[in-house]
């Protein structure tokens, strides 16, 4: 007998860039990665489409309004019980003014340059993966 495949959660991941290139990260304050920063993201909730899940989790994440634009890349991380699909898309800031702020499962936030990232602890193959599609901070 085979063993069952796990279940897959359809997730997004967001690409955010303000106007110095620099990239929006968040802190995890929750499993999986708790600790480790990413982009924002989350699961897609039923019913929802792609566009809106990564526009609700920005702004949950962040405080910030984030419009939506084309799909960056696509990845699967084993998650051990399930497997999250994670559609990431880029996303354009609706209002470059405004700082963000940390809230809902987010512990810490900003906006990193490439020196910033050097130095911080990520979620395991994020750097690689965003140099793969090519949207590191310059």
């Amino acid at each position: 007998m085979t063993a069952a495949e796990p279940p897959v959660v359809p997730c997004v991941g967001a690409i955010v860039h303000d106007p110095a290139g620099r990239l929006l990260l968040v802190r995890r304050r929750n499993a999986p990665g708790r600790g480790l920063w990413s982009v924002p993201g989350g699961r897609v909730e039923p019913g929802e489409t792609v566009a809106a899940a990564v526009e609700r989790e920005v702004l949950e994440e962040t405080g910030l309004r984030v419009r939506a634009g084309a799909e960056v890349g696509r990845i699967r991380i084993d998650g051990g019980a399930v497997v999250y699909d994670v559609v990431d898309v880029a996303c354009g800031l609706v209002d470059a003014d405004v700082r963000p702020v940390a809230g809902d499962d987010a512990a810490d936030v900003v906006f990193a340059d490439a020196a910033t990232l050097a130095g911080l602890c990520c979620t395991p193959r994020l750097v690689e993966t965003l140099r793969g599609w090519g949207v590191l901070p310059g």
